[in-house]
């Protein structure tokens, strides 16, 4: 069983402790850490999307942050990022290589296989500049389908008009991008 930090309407963690499912199901807040990942390509800044394995329990085949995750009970922000980014795409970083862009809130609610879903994340978002070809990630299988590159703007305007399948916040790209070098 996986068990997340209960946190309060400041995104502090309360001292509680709740397993991921019961969290998911009664709309408890937890937190989670965003890395997205960036480069420059022939003069346009592009944005590597993940895309979520068919199995997933939330949002299954969808395109998604580069590397996202809960962050476990106990476990900080920054630790979590960092985990997740070897774990999911086998990339190593230290921690002054990610540059904090803020806290993302999100409240979402959906149905997936029949259960109710209420996600309320205090996310700490972060940017992390990375020029590597799609296949020199090393995606993990029971998580990830494949990474893909998408100019920024196109991105963007597939997140907006909804022309991909994805789960991603057009808040949250709006913030990042204030942080583009």
């Amino acid at each position: 069983m996986e068990y997340f930090d209960v946190v309060d309407e400041n995104g502090e963690p309360t001292g509680e402790v709740i397993e991921r499912k019961k969290a998911h199901k009664l709309g408890i807040p937890h937190r989670t850490a965003h890395v997205w990942i960036v480069r420059k390509k022939r003069g346009n800044i592009q944005i590597l999307l993940q895309k979520r394995c068919d199995t997933k329990d939330s949002f299954p085949g969808c395109y998604d942050i580069s590397s996202a995750g809960h962050i476990p009970a106990g476990e900080d922000y920054m630790s979590s990022a960092i985990r997740e980014l070897k774990e999911e795409l086998g990339v190593e970083v230290a921690s002054m290589q990610l540059k904090e862009c803020g806290i993302h809130k999100l409240n979402a609610d959906a149905v997936f296989y029949g259960e109710e879903f209420h996600d309320r994340q205090y996310s700490k978002v972060y940017l992390l500049w990375l020029d590597m070809a799609e296949d020199e990630f090393k995606v993990q299988k029971e998580e990830i389908d494949s990474v893909r590159w998408f100019d920024f703007e196109e991105c963007l305007n597939a997140v907006k008009n909804n022309s991909i399948k994805h789960c991603i916040d057009y808040d949250e790209l709006e913030m990042i991008e204030e942080y583009f070098e």
